[in-house]
């Protein structure tokens, strides 16, 4: 078992609906140390791409892909999603649904960001069906950027998103993936990774 699903275990809440309550350190609530921790374990695996920009979604992305650019030395880059008077100039936009909220969203980057020189690793913290995922990497493509891998702190196993990313073959690196949940004994089985 690894630090973040012995941490899922021990903090973690399962809810009916195949919720996964991790607020009180990954979403809410945020642990430093752990998200360090995470950021020092996206550098290990992604650390022969040649990094340019970590990409990610308000809100929960950012707490994420902050400790992962440090340990590039590169930028985030995160998609808003509304537009406020502070955007001006040419934008990207994609439609995302979200699991979590069960609404669709524009989400927005700003052409002035993402370029055909960036190679781009897309960041996030849960992986369930795969919208957030395909919205940033249509805009990473959209802006001619390379999109050098995707990784996800917990990955919903049992859902559709994961098998969809990777069918487009794109890299995908989740620290946790989550193969079932037990609201009723509050268990989780995780899925064995190298």
């Amino acid at each position: 078992m690894n630090f973040l699903e012995e941490r899922i275990v021990k903090d973690g809440v399962v809810k009916p609906g195949n919720v996964l309550k991790v607020d009180s350190f990954l979403n809410h609530q945020i642990d430093i140390s752990l998200m360090d921790e995470i950021g020092r374990e996206f550098h290990r695996r992604f650390q022969d791409k040649p990094i340019t920009k970590v990409l990610t979604i308000e809100t929960s992305g950012i707490a994420i892909a902050y400790p992962v650019a440090r340990e590039f030395g590169v930028p985030v880059v995160f998609a808003k999603k509304s537009k406020s008077i502070n955007l001006d100039g040419d934008m990207y936009v994609a439609e995302v649904e979200s699991f979590t909220h069960k609404n669709k969203n524009q989400v927005i980057v700003s052409k002035r960001f993402l370029s055909p020189e960036d190679h781009v690793l897309i960041v996030d913290d849960f992986l369930a069906n795969g919208c957030a995922l395909q919205g940033l990497i249509s805009i990473a493509e959209a802006s001619g950027a390379t999109v050098e891998g995707l990784g996800i702190a917990i990955e919903k196993g049992f859902q559709i998103g994961g098998r969809v990313i990777r069918n487009l073959g794109y890299p995908l690196e989740s620290l946790a993936i989550v193969d079932g949940m037990d609201p009723e004994k509050g268990t989780i089985q995780f899925r064995q990774q190298d």
